[in-house]
């Protein structure tokens, strides 16, 4: 009996500038990073698995299958495992699928089976990222364009150590609509700017970025100490939360590779892809 096998690697993302844009019709600038997640689905007489990735592989459709995840990224830290486990799970349950229809598809199975409020921001950035490039992201239209990474742009990631779920917080309803309007605004100059920006310039609107963050009330205070002892850190350029927020990781813009030695560079990475065996 033949056994048919997919396999789906999916990175997490880095979102350099425009956070909390995706659902207001704004624009963000993601990269993937080398930490991934992979799902391998093999054809089987019943679906077994873990019983949260067995429930989103219902939801998407699946055909009868042992699922198996193996994933290199954290969990609650604001890098959107979830987003990568449900576009894994797309792709191998439905194969050849667009690009765009995977994304709307994995959003609405993690909207409704993990019951994460969530946008476009992860799925897209994932879907569409090129290794070496930057992918701006224009939400209004859902249009993306590549664009070269800058060789001076160094990044390296500090894990704040707290974490949250996205569903038991006040994501997306911590501020007034006038207060989110003024913060996407703001985050898509921040975006514009960071297209023709030196490393200096991008650090500034990291530090930027954040302060917008806490006044749309998604910070934690733990994390904004961190964020400004590393602002003030030599070799730092700039440091700001990254992802929905309430904890996770902080992305910070260093001067030289070298700079915070104890922490790996970010590399740019490419995005989602499945592979298919017969066996």
């Amino acid at each position: 009996m033949m056994v048919m096998r997919r396999r789906a690697s999916i990175p997490a993302r880095i979102n350099i500038v425009g956070e909390h844009t995706d659902y207001m019709g704004g624009l963000a600038l993601p990269f993937a990073s080398q930490l991934r997640l992979t799902l391998t689905a093999t054809s089987s007489e019943a679906t077994t698995g873990d019983s949260t990735v067995v429930a989103l592989w219902e939801a998407a459709g699946g055909w009868p299958a042992h699922l198996h995840v193996e994933s290199e990224i954290p969990i609650g830290a604001g890098m959107s495992s979830s987003a990568a486990l449900c576009l894994a799970v797309v792709l191998c349950a439905r194969g050849s699928i667009d690009s765009m229809d995977a994304c709307l598809e994995a959003q609405r199975i993690e909207q409704t089976v993990l019951e994460t409020p969530c946008g476009l921001l992860d799925q897209m950035a994932m879907m569409h990222a090129q290794r070496g490039r930057t992918t701006l992201i224009d939400f209004s239209s859902n249009e993306v364009e590549s664009h070269p990474l800058p060789a001076d742009w160094h990044f390296k990631l500090i894990d704040s150590g707290v974490r949250r779920k996205l569903g038991e917080t006040d994501f997306g309803r911590s501020a007034g609509d006038s207060v989110l309007q003024a913060h996407a605004l703001k985050e898509n100059q921040r975006v514009k700017a960071a297209l023709r920006a030196k490393a200096p310039e991008l650090g500034v609107l990291l530090n930027e970025s954040h302060a917008s963050l806490i006044g749309i009330g998604v910070s934690h205070p733990d994390v904004d100490g961190l964020v400004t002892q590393l602002q003030t850190t030599p070799g730092v350029l700039g440091a700001r939360m990254m992802g929905g927020g309430f904890g996770g990781m902080i992305l910070v813009l260093v001067d030289h590779p070298n700079a915070l030695p104890e922490h790996p560079l970010v590399v740019a990475s490419q995005g989602g892809f499945l592979e298919e065996f017969l066996e």
